[in-house]
């Protein structure tokens, strides 16, 4: 009798122990396994938000599977008290532990709705926009030119969301004075600008900002990222690269900057340029002609005359001769814009190329040439283009 209540009594711990091995196998196959999310989802972690009703909502909204496995999972990884407020992306198929990561690493918020206040070189733009699963990505839903178009309604209508964001968008090649007066511009912004910036010292990119925060302050925030940049790249330069300073460094990206915006090209115009500066040879480049005139203060609303690259123009009575390129020797005194983080790259380390000239070729981008017999047939060739067209 004793045996059988023993043989019975272990035929009980071995099945609880196999079916408590398959709930863990189970478990574990949920939290790391592909999520039953069908398409990517924008989920919000409100502030003051606890994991218990985190994985409430997550199980609730079919971007998990199971509440309870997920809660374990975090206390398991030690990531419980470990919540950040934000609307994040969360993909297609998203494990669970996918999901922690998420939404305890912190970080911008990568989704929801938006006001975006893009400073252009050639335009201004306000819109709103918002995360669509669907698509994958932002769908614009609000346009407008700030101080040409009139506010659309719905704008206003999206300022009043509880959750909305706001950021600001900076692209390459803007000069500073046009960056801080645009900034001047922005009703989400409070507070004076402080002191202008150098030219070249505001690194352009994506800003997320908070409604009220200051405008100096953003500034700062651009000005420490392109100082963070510039001392990285120059700490990284070729060796044979012919710069004496950061400051040189950055003229000579501001330069390749306004000279092409094909992303491929820039390691080649930068090779150009420091192929002359090489061979003693002038940069001859039109954008420093152009800043030399407008200082940077918007865009030279008419072509380059000849009277202005032979530096002969009224304006040459207030220093412009001292940026133009085709009548300095070397590098201009400074920037002539904001330049990215991928033309400061290329000007510390240029592709290795014996090109000394290059020209528009009628596509967006640049016909390159070693000798200037090359150059002037592939300057022919544009102009013959130009003619057609």
């Amino acid at each position: 009798m004793g045996r059988h209540f023993a043989a019975n009594g272990m035929t009980l711990l071995i099945v609880v122990l196999l079916g408590a091995l398959a709930a863990i196998s189970w478990g574990r196959q949920q939290y790391t396994g592909p999520g039953p999310l069908a398409e990517a989802t924008c989920f919000e972690v409100v502030p003051g938000s606890t994991m218990r009703r985190v994985a409430e909502k997550l199980a609730a909204d079919g971007i998990i599977s199971n509440a309870s496995v997920f809660r374990i999972g975090a206390n398991y990884s030690d990531r419980s008290d470990a919540l950040k407020a934000g609307s994040f992306v969360v993909s297609k198929g998203a494990s669970m532990d996918e999901i922690l990561d998420i939404i305890t690493q912190g970080g911008q918020s990568t989704c929801g709705t938006e006001v975006v206040f893009r400073v252009g070189v050639r335009n201004l733009r306000m819109q709103v926009r918002e995360f669509d699963g669907t698509a994958g990505g932002y769908i614009e839903r609000v346009a407008f030119t700030p101080g040409v178009d009139a506010v659309p309604e719905d704008f206003e209508a999206a300022l009043e969301q509880s959750d909305i964001r706001y950021r600001v968008v900076m692209a390459e090649g803007v000069t500073t004075l046009d960056m801080v007066t645009a900034l001047k511009t922005v009703e989400f912004l409070t507070g004076e600008s402080g002191d202008l910036p150098s030219e070249g010292m505001l690194a352009p990119g994506s800003y997320e900002v908070r409604a009220g925060s200051e405008r100096a302050a953003l500034i700062e925030t651009m000005r420490a990222t392109q100082a963070a940049r510039l001392d990285a790249a120059w700490a990284d330069r070729a060796e044979d690269v012919p710069l004496e300073s950061p400051e040189e460094l950055l003229t000579l990206a501001s330069i390749i900057e306004k000279e092409t915006g094909v992303a491929e090209e820039r390691g080649v115009v930068a090779a150009v340029f420091v192929n002359r500066l090489r061979r003693g040879m002038r940069l001859q480049t039109d954008p420093t002609i152009i800043y030399g005139i407008t200082r940077g203060a918007g865009l030279l609303d008419r072509p380059i005359r000849r009277s202005d690259i032979d530096g002969v123009t009224e304006q040459n009575l207030y220093g412009a001769v001292t940026y133009n390129t085709y009548q300095i020797d070397g590098l201009p005194p400074g920037p002539i814009a904001n330049p990215g983080a991928a033309s400061i790259q290329a000007a510390a380390n240029p592709e290795a190329s014996d090109y000394l000239f290059f020209v528009a070729d009628g596509s967006g981008g640049h016909a390159f040439a070693e000798t200037l017999e090359e150059h002037n047939q592939n300057v022919a060739a544009f102009r013959a283009l130009s003619t057609d067209q």
